[in-house]
């Protein structure tokens, strides 16, 4: 079995962009980052999402 790399892990990928995101706007008390999480759903669009599986090789082309 190949090492372990989190290139390829599209779950890696997605919080890595979401703890970014965290950062950027400086969420850091649990409540902020409540609202941050509830209000992510215009960071990811449905080709990124498609894009992260396929990557990782969870989806064909």
């Amino acid at each position: 079995m190949p090492p372990y790399s989190s290139d390829l892990n599209s779950i890696e990928q997605a919080s890595s962009k979401l703890k970014a995101h965290l950062r950027r706007i400086g969420a850091r008390t649990f409540t902020k980052v409540f609202e941050a999480i509830g209000a992510t759903s215009d960071l990811y669009d449905t080709t990124e999402c498609w894009n992260y599986s396929k990557t990782a090789g969870y989806a064909s082309s």
